[in-house]
């Protein structure tokens, strides 16, 4: 969670893809995030989480806090979209369609128990996101040399039982015998002598 809207700032210019971005809707709030594991979706996440995320922002937000209820958007971090226009904390979204909506009550019980069990830390975010970005770009290596690998074994096996059906192995010229090889008679004889012999 980001204390003031320089932290907010520095979270999301170096989040990473796994984040998901919390925010009261229309109100300043901090900005809450949670990482999921690789693979994880948004469909993931457990309610009880969900609620948890939704209560930190709506309990830091100077006007939200002081609501019954408010709106909480969250989305993928890589959702946000911030442009040279916008202050400090603010930002916009490249696809709002994916950013989901839900309603959060006051819940003193969840904000005090997350406080209570709250660590301060201040990592390196801009060093964490090249790491996580580095590890994301080696596995995609590893992938795309396993695809191409099993392309090549497909394209082998393929050419295999290409060859075996193929009459290019018997259809030689070693093998073949002309009409003239046969001495053909003019009442067809010879041909049906050699026919005799090949059955």
């Amino acid at each position: 969670m980001g204390k003031d809207k320089y932290e907010n700032e520095d979270l999301i210019a170096h989040g990473q893809p796994e984040d998901v971005w919390f925010h009261v809707d229309d109100l300043s709030s901090a900005h809450v995030y949670l990482r999921l594991k690789p693979g994880q979706t948004l469909d993931d996440i457990p309610d009880e989480i969900l609620l948890e995320c939704s209560s930190l922002v709506k309990a830091n937000s100077i006007v939200g806090c002081k609501k019954s209820s408010v709106y909480v958007v969250y989305t993928r971090w890589k959702n946000l979209k911030k442009t040279g226009d916008m202050v400090d904390g603010q930002v916009g979204f490249h696809r709002p369609q994916n950013v989901r909506r839900m309603s959060a009550e006051k819940n003193n019980p969840i904000v005090n128990a997350l406080n209570r069990t709250k660590e301060e830390l201040h990592p390196d975010l801009r060093a964490e996101q090249q790491v996580r970005l580095l590890q994301i770009q080696s596995l995609k290596k590893v992938k795309h040399k396993n695809e191409m690998k099993q392309k090549r074994l497909a394209d082998m096996e393929k050419k295999r039982v290409k060859e075996e059906l193929s009459y290019d192995r018997v259809l030689t010229s070693d093998k073949m015998i002309s009409n003239s090889d046969m001495k053909a008679t003019a009442d067809n004889t010879a041909a049906e002598e050699f026919e005799d012999d090949f059955f």
